[in-house]
């Protein structure tokens, strides 16, 4: 494991980590929350294997469609 010292705002760090994905890029750390824990296990097996460029579209998505619906 390797941890990286940042200051978490306390909102973050008071949601429960099953509601929580986390990725990083070269100087970006991404925290994805979501609003159960079947739609983070539903968005984690849809990502499983695929590239970056796959996985920001998977997550686009979900943020587009499940989260603000049109």
């Amino acid at each position: 494991m390797i941890c990286i010292k940042a200051d978490i705002p306390k909102e973050l760090n008071e949601i429960d980590d099953e509601l929580k994905a986390i990725y990083n890029s070269k100087d970006t750390v991404c925290f994805f929350i979501f609003k159960s824990r079947d739609l983070r296990n539903e968005v984690i097996e849809k990502t499983k294997g695929v590239n970056k460029e796959q996985r920001e579209e998977i997550y686009k998505e979900y943020l587009k469609w499940k989260y603000f619906p049109q």
